[in-house]
């Protein structure tokens, strides 16, 4: 294929080299430091929130429905009604708080992005209907889609450029060890009402006071807000000659990959709670399988971030993140085209949460594609956008589910990487070295 000029990088500014000089941890500045670990942790705790309800959805839904069984069709439909609201949350909080990281700073914008997620993942408990829950969920989700551009913003201008592959797999790590996080304390709640998982979803709020004491704005966002002045770039500016052409690609790459993986994430556990072979085991060891099999699949997906930061090292971004969708479609295809037992399933999803490494290299891919006063406004918008057709994926691929049956509806969402894969090879090429 061909391959366009890409628009010419913005180039570096005051302070943005300086953060790059370090050749190893020991040269890493304190406040490289404060920046990678509020970073990480958000990301930690924005894995947590963000898998509460995926794991406990359908349990929990048919308990404020008063439905006989998780599998009855209200109870499919209202879940997913929730987990879309979410998506669109998520992609309006993205909007939202990447806007606030270029106005305010990504270190006040990132307080905020957390303790909007843990205010509202706690109040979760006190749904009585699934509509209640349905808000909450909304009203978090801003928070969380919020985080990912500005959390990734600040590392991408306080850490050294070389080293963008390698923290991008780190920064994914931490999202990966928040769902095994809420994989364990669904694991150890399994006997207790579903509603006391989301009161762990409290504790990101405790770490909002540490940043804002500890974690100072970076020097490239203060040196170019003190250049522009009062005549700061406006969200519309995304649009324009020399961005608009990166943006429309990004927002169609996400688009596609997000529906597939999120239509994943929210109907795989369905699928294996409802498997026939698990029909006559009790309904405790049924959820302890299906917390295992989340488990194994965003254990596995650590491996997957690092893989994916190798690739980035050798093949450069665009290509990295083309293998990784080549990948992504052959293993989540293999894994519902057939009618699979459980033992063998669980082998092809630990593939597919391998091959979601992909979703780390973006976390350094994307900020640095835009200028730095729109750098998370870009990548909020253009990463969480692509969740508003997530959210409809979620409900629409889930009616050519039977009841308790959702392997059509994944093997269909499987096709969605293919265009990403095109689309993502035409996206402009960064080598950092």
């Amino acid at each position: 294929m061909p391959e366009p000029v890409p628009p010419t990088p913005p180039s570096p500014e005051p302070g943005q080299e300086s953060s790059r000089e370090a050749s190893s941890l020991r040269d890493l500045t304190p406040q490289q430091w404060k920046a990678g670990l509020a970073a990480w942790l958000g990301w930690l705790f924005d894995g947590l929130d963000m898998h509460l309800y995926t794991i406990v959805a359908a349990p929990f839904v048919a308990q404020l429905l008063h439905a006989a069984s998780p599998a009855d069709p209200e109870v499919r439909q209202k879940s997913s009604l929730i987990q879309a609201a979410f998506l669109v949350g998520w992609a309006l909080g993205g909007g939202f708080f990447g806007r606030l990281g270029d106005l305010l700073g990504r270190s006040r914008a990132l307080s905020l992005t957390i303790l909007t997620y843990a205010s509202f993942t706690g109040l979760s408990f006190f749904a009585q209907t699934w509509w209640q829950l349905l808000i909450f969920r909304f009203l978090a989700a801003l928070g969380i889609g919020g985080e990912w551009a500005v959390g990734a913003s600040l590392l991408s201008e306080t850490w050294p450029r070389r080293w963008r592959p390698w923290i991008a797999a780190v920064l994914q790590t931490g999202v990966n060890l928040g769902v095994l996080l809420a994989c364990g304390v669904t694991y150890l709640l399994a006997e207790q009402p579903k509603r006391y998982v989301f009161l762990a979803g409290v504790l990101p709020a405790l770490l909002v006071w540490w940043i804002r004491r500890n974690v100072p704005e970076p020097e490239e966002w203060s040196a170019a807000r003190n250049r522009a002045g009062e005549a700061q770039p406006g969200a519309l500016d995304l649009f324009r000659a020399g961005v608009r052409r990166t943006t429309l690609l990004t927002i169609t790459v996400c688009a596609c990959s997000l529906s597939a993986w999120w239509a994943f994430m929210f109907w795989i556990n369905q699928h294996l709670r409802n498997l026939p072979e698990l029909s006559s085991w009790t309904i405790e060891a049924r959820e302890r399988f299906v917390s295992t099999g989340f488990f194994v699949i965003i254990s596995v997906s650590m491996a997957g971030n690092f893989f994916g930061g190798w690739l980035a090292r050798w093949l450069g971004y665009r290509r990295g993140v083309a293998l990784m969708f080549v990948g992504f479609f052959a293993s989540m295809f293999g894994a519902f085209c057939v009618p699979r037992g459980h033992s063998e399933l669980m082998v092809w999803v630990a593939a597919v949460g391998f091959f979601s490494g992909v979703f780390g290299l973006f976390t350094m891919y994307l900020p640095p594609l835009f200028p730095t006063l729109l750098r998370t406004t870009g990548a909020g918008f253009c990463y969480n956008i692509g969740r508003i057709a997530a959210a409809g994926g979620t409900v629409f691929f889930g009616l050519f589910s039977q009841v308790g049956d959702f392997r059509r509806a994944l093997l269909y969402a499987s096709v969605l990487f293919l265009p990403a894969l095109l689309v993502a090879l035409w996206l402009p090429d960064r080598r950092d070295a």
